[in-house]
């Protein structure tokens, strides 16, 4: 599915550049253009879901992936330290681009609580 006004959506189409450090059929994973962490990247998957409150049980087998696609990443930025994935819902969860997207932050140690 996708939808026309999604940024997220323009960049999977290639309509909007995106440097993609990973790539598989399900899901792309970019650096955040506002990083906050040294390591900062959004793993985003292909089908436009607008949140993770909109995810339903078939929808299960995607969102497992997202996360092993997290793990994979920060291995690959050798985040041995430690890392935080983050899936912000809705407004007052933060979330900024209605399409569910994974952050994957690292490079620094994380504070608790984080907002």
């Amino acid at each position: 599915m996708n939808n026309s006004d999604c940024l997220f959506c323009k960049i999977l189409a290639g309509e909007i550049p995106a440097n993609r450090a990973f790539e598989d059929e399900f899901c792309i994973a970019f650096p955040d253009i506002n990083p906050q962490a040294p390591t900062h990247f959004l793993i985003v998957p292909k089908e436009h879901i607008a949140s993770q409150a909109k995810a339903m049980a078939e929808h299960e087998p995607l969102l497992g992936h997202l996360l092993a696609a997290a793990a994979n990443l920060a291995r690959a930025q050798k985040l041995d330290k430690g890392y935080r994935v983050v899936i912000n819902t809705g407004d007052d969860g933060g979330q900024t681009v209605h399409h569910l997207h994974v952050h994957l932050l690292g490079g620094r140690a994380m504070k608790w609580p984080p907002g």
